[in-house]
């Protein structure tokens, strides 16, 4: 294999401090960088990247860090570790000379996450210091945030964009069984995590992706696993409610997970069993919307909500956007569940059956047509198009209808400039065909 080289350049110039005027330069070079990975593989083959990650502090401190690098870059650990320090003779808390280590985070944070790759192959001790949740931690604390969206048009195969970037990115590819690939998976961005939920040939079953390590793992169980369920997440926790059981009974039972624990917790019931539901978080407290209950099993128009401080639910008549199809042209197990997303705490749905945007009204208590979904993209009665919050936009993730090998495409959208004009982020060749989509934010 051809090796790639990575150089990383440090620069401190002329800091005051209490003792005098310190002035000095730190460099790292020919760091030989093979048969490695970045924790995302760029779609771009052979990609030079080149980041100036800088900090300006009153003037008086500068520092600098320049990357240089193939399209992959980087090391297995038994390689970095025999050069950790690359003549820093510094203990392995140590990131940059001179500085302790809680200004070296600080300055981290300001990276883009496109560049924590790169700079985890430097040493050890970077590469610990991105594999662990302590950096993401201090962009929490900081309020440094970048969401990513991660989405699969091909079963098993996931792929990450960058809106900011306008990167395309592969993960890993997932490794299940048949009986995981043929059953219906839902999907959600959690703290660092991207939780893909299926069903295994005896059980339910979660798949999970980890943005520190770059790997899937699996084995994690809900209290009570279930499928067909509604969810979302806020920051590092995220709640998982009705669905349902491997017997094919809808519940009405929600569990929180804490991705920094690993852990689940069991919440209080609601008050209507519900499946193929939506979930959103908004005002500081958690929405199921919609979805297929009763011993009917017919469409509900209420939603519920869940109070974190108190641990009730509250009934909300009539939320859903979605209503009975009086004409009956389909079942109603047999379209999509609603198409929701939440940004500055208003709610918008996309009405893929009139191709709108709508807003929900919370004064009123109802929904208005603001405007139309990006022209082209399609669905099958709501399937295989994605409606997310990513930031402070809202995003269409899909494609025109075509036989064979398409194309997909990522739309965006920032309802705080005015009423709905979509801006096209990205293409690329692709399936056309949304199977899953999440956004995650760290």
């Amino acid at each position: 294999m051809s090796e790639e080289r990575s150089c990383v350049v440090v620069t401190r110039d002329c800091q005051t401090e209490s003792n005098g005027t310190v002035c000095m330069s730190y460099r790292l070079d020919s760091i030989e960088v093979q048969n490695g990975k970045r924790p995302l593989e760029y779609d771009q083959e052979g990609e030079n990247v080149q980041r100036k990650l800088q900090k300006q502090s009153d003037g008086s401190n500068l520092v600098g860090v320049t990357l240089s690098l193939g399209s992959s870059s980087a090391s297995p650990p038994e390689q970095t570790d025999k050069r950790d320090h690359a003549g820093d003779n510094s203990d392995r808390n140590t990131l940059f000379p001179a500085l302790d280590r809680d200004s070296s985070i600080n300055s981290l944070i300001r990276c883009s996450r496109s560049d924590y790759g790169a700079i985890a192959s430097l040493n050890h001790n970077f590469r610990s210091l991105i594999r662990s949740s302590e950096l993401y931690r201090a962009r929490r604390r900081n309020g440094v945030v970048e969401h990513w969206v991660y989405f699969s048009c091909q079963p098993l195969e996931w792929e990450a964009f960058d809106p900011a970037r306008l990167r395309w990115m592969r993960l890993p590819r997932m490794t299940p069984n048949d009986c995981f690939v043929l059953s219906d998976k839902e999907s959600l961005g959690v703290g660092t995590e991207l939780l893909v939920c299926g069903k295994d040939v005896l059980a339910h079953v979660i798949y999970r992706y980890s943005l520190l390590t770059n790997t899937w793992s699996t084995g994690m169980q809900m209290n009570a696993p279930r499928c067909l369920f509604g969810k979302a997440s806020l920051g590092e926790i995220a709640i998982f409610a009705g669905g349902c059981d491997s017997q094919g009974k809808i519940l009405s039972s929600a569990e929180l997970y804490n991705s920094e624990t690993g852990t689940w917790t069991t919440l209080r019931s609601m008050t209507k069993p519900r499946k193929m539901c939506s979930g959103v978080f908004m005002d500081g407290k958690f929405y199921v919307i919609g979805g297929i209950g009763g011993a009917d099993a017919k469409l509900l128009t209420c939603a519920e909500e869940y109070d974190l401080a108190t641990g009730t639910w509250t009934e909300i008549p009539n939320m859903s956007p979605v209503q009975p199809n009086l004409e009956n042209d389909i079942p109603d197990t047999s379209a999509a569940p609603p198409l929701l997303a939440v940004v500055d705490n208003q709610l918008y749905s996309a009405d893929y059956a009139e191709m709108a945007v709508r807003k929900y009204d919370k004064h009123n208590k109802a929904w208005v047509t603001i405007g139309g979904l990006p022209e082209g993209v399609s669905s099958i009665h709501g399937w295989g198009l994605a409606f997310r919050a990513c930031g402070d936009s809202l995003i269409v993730v899909g494609g025109p209808r075509v036989m064979g090998r398409g194309f997909i495409e990522v739309h965006s959208w920032a309802p705080r400039e005015g009423p709905p004009e979509w801006n096209l982020l990205g293409q690329k060749q692709s399936g056309s065909f949304v199977y899953n989509c999440s956004v995650m934010g760290c």
